[in-house]
């Protein structure tokens, strides 16, 4: 996996402060994302590796009914959150390792906040697919002045856990109607640690910024009155999802509260 170097080394470098987390819950991450985005005006990079317990993640416009299978999901307890940004679903766990832009429009020459533009910048630092087969799913918020470019990258994943996902009725066309198993790969087939990859991204990243270490609680310390839009679903929103799509006399899953 090749990690790019694109700048001349002589140009001065915007600061960028780089959070490093082990585990942090996908939900914690991306109200924290979301607070960075909006509250701050600093160039930022998260990266978090892996999260607890296996949860889905949607995007601000995605439909549950088409995208996930909700009887499972309400079965099983699986968490289920509405992310502030654009982008598809997936399912997160410990085998994931997350990686977050939040960047000024200017911080990046010649770079278009445009969606494609900024997936073209990012995948000079890393890559999205080994061959025909994809490992990192990725998503972007763009506001005024700055933008968030997130990705989710599948160092290992537990199959049995796709099941919960619905294959989407708009895919790109390169996934050629593949169901999820067909469509991914695990990073840890092609690199030999974590580490290698997330060092090699910072090496990348040094390429284009002076990168500052900062802590978590130091970037928490912004705005404690933020209220993110990112929200947990409630069991009772998807049963509601349920009830909607059969009849008002649906059984209620055993386990969750009746209404």
């Amino acid at each position: 996996m090749a990690f790019g170097s694109v700048v001349e080394r002589n140009v001065q470098r915007p600061l960028m402060r780089l959070i490093s987390m082990g585990g942090a819950p996908i939900l914690q991450q991306l109200h924290l994302e979301e607070r960075l985005l909006r509250r701050t005006s600093d160039n930022w990079c998260i990266v978090n590796d892996g999260t607890a317990p296996p949860t889905i993640v949607m995007g601000v416009s995605g439909k549950v009914s088409e995208l996930v299978e909700v009887e499972p999901v309400l079965r099983d307890n699986v968490p289920v959150v509405r992310r502030f940004s654009g982008g598809g679903t997936v399912i997160v766990d410990q085998g994931t390792v997350f990686v977050t832009f939040i960047c000024n429009k200017t911080a990046v020459t010649g770079l278009q906040p445009f969606p494609r533009d900024i997936m073209s910048w990012t995948g000079q630092l890393y890559d999205y697919a080994f061959s025909h087969r994809k490992f990192g799913g990725n998503a972007q918020s763009i506001t005024k002045d700055r933008w968030v470019h997130h990705t989710s990258f599948l160092w290992d994943y537990d199959v049995k856990n796709m099941n919960y996902l619905k294959n989407p009725k708009r895919a790109p066309e390169y996934r050629l109607a593949r169901n999820h198993t067909d469509f991914l790969c695990r990073m840890n087939e092609y690199m030999p640690s974590r580490s290698v990859f997330t060092e090699g991204l910072i090496a990348a990243l040094s390429e284009h910024f002076t990168i500052q270490q900062t802590g978590p609680e130091t970037a928490l310390s912004h705005d404690n009155d933020f209220e993110p839009s990112t929200k947990l679903l409630s069991p009772q929103d998807l049963q509601d999802i349920i009830s909607s799509k059969e009849s008002s006399t649906v059984q209620r899953v055993p386990g969750w509260p009746q209404s």
